[in-house]
């Protein structure tokens, strides 16, 4: 199901964009290749994809990190007596 994106995915996918925007375009003045249509495309595709990923990874990032379960230290007490060992409250 579709669910809104983070705002961390807003913020880094959108600097991953012009970053690399900003690089594809100097490789290609490197390269040589002549500015048109299609090299504002490509450009466009590429950083588009790049961006997508970075998104995608942060949200990846984000949801591991809701999932984790936080060790209070009532739950490392109750861990040590279910051990066997003797915990000082």
């Amino acid at each position: 199901m579709f669910s809104m994106p983070s705002m961390w995915n807003l913020v880094i996918s959108t600097v991953v964009f012009f970053v690399a925007a900003w690089y594809i375009h100097r490789y290609l003045d490197e390269q040589g290749i002549p500015k048109g249509p299609t090299r504002g495309i490509l450009v466009l595709v590429i950083a588009s994809l790049l961006s997508w990923g970075a998104g995608y990874f942060v949200d990846m990032t984000q949801e591991k990190t809701a999932d984790a379960k936080v060790v209070t230290p009532t739950g490392v007490t109750q861990l040590m007596k279910d051990a066997g060992g003797q915990a000082n409250p």
